[in-house]
């Protein structure tokens, strides 16, 4: 078993979890069926990626303990449906309208910046400066960040906003720290970090900066 199979399992299953949700529930508000679209088509759109353009960090092989604490953790992510859907609570059109630009901006980020590190990887492998990560060195985490906070946007509990910002902490905080100890080993690195972000894109800095796109291969997360 490979940890990308635990989490095309999570996510895959989420729009089936959402709608089974609103059938217990009897619930078939915006907010539900709002939901229903984003966070489902979110999953649809990972798979989609693992297809496409798969992510070599989800290759490793776990037991099926780890496994299951995996599929446990990711669990989490459930709390948000769960709450905004049993609990009966219907959304305002403004915070919808938020929640939806939110996540539209979140997976282009995800998704096109994930995308942008595969195929210049693959193609012309080096240290990657332009483009997404012209500004902003974990662009696809940025991305993913917005993706949840969106979602916890519609759920309106303190809840998902504790559990997105738990997720953080643990995991996206202390890779984007890894990748950075790890890219730091490349001479060039030091001008790039100097003009991007770790997590925000810094965009008012270092402006005349070049950096060199030859190098060994960049090892993103």
């Amino acid at each position: 078993m490979k940890i990308k199979h635990v989490i095309n399992l999570h996510k895959g299953a989420t729009a089936f979890y959402i709608a089974a949700l609103m059938v217990a529930y009897q619930n078939f508000g915006v907010g539900p069926w709002v939901y229903l679209a984003l966070h489902g088509t979110y999953g649809m759109l990972w798979l989609l990626k693992d297809r496409l353009y798969p992510d070599k960090q989800w290759e490793q092989p776990i037991s099926l303990g780890a496994g299951v604490g995996t599929f446990g953790f990711l669990g989490l992510y459930w709390v948000a449906p769960f709450l905004l859907i049993s609990r009966g609570v219907e959304p305002p059109l403004p915070l919808v309208a938020a929640a939806i630009a939110l996540n539209i901006l979140g997976t282009f980020l995800h998704y096109a910046s994930d995308a942008q590190k595969y195929f210049t990887l693959k193609y012309q492998p080096g240290l990657i400066t332009e483009g997404l990560f012209a500004r902003c060195r974990n662009t696809n985490y940025l991305g993913e960040i917005s993706i949840y906070l969106s979602f916890a946007l519609l759920a309106m509990h303190w809840l998902p906003f504790a559990i997105l910002s738990l997720v953080a902490a643990l995991v996206f905080v202390p890779n984007m720290r890894k990748k950075d100890e790890s890219l730091s080993r490349y001479p060039e690195f030091a001008d790039y970090r100097a003009r991007s972000g770790l997590l925000l894109p810094q965009l008012f800095r270092g402006a005349d900066a070049q950096i060199s796109s030859t190098g060994q291969p960049q090892l993103e997360d």
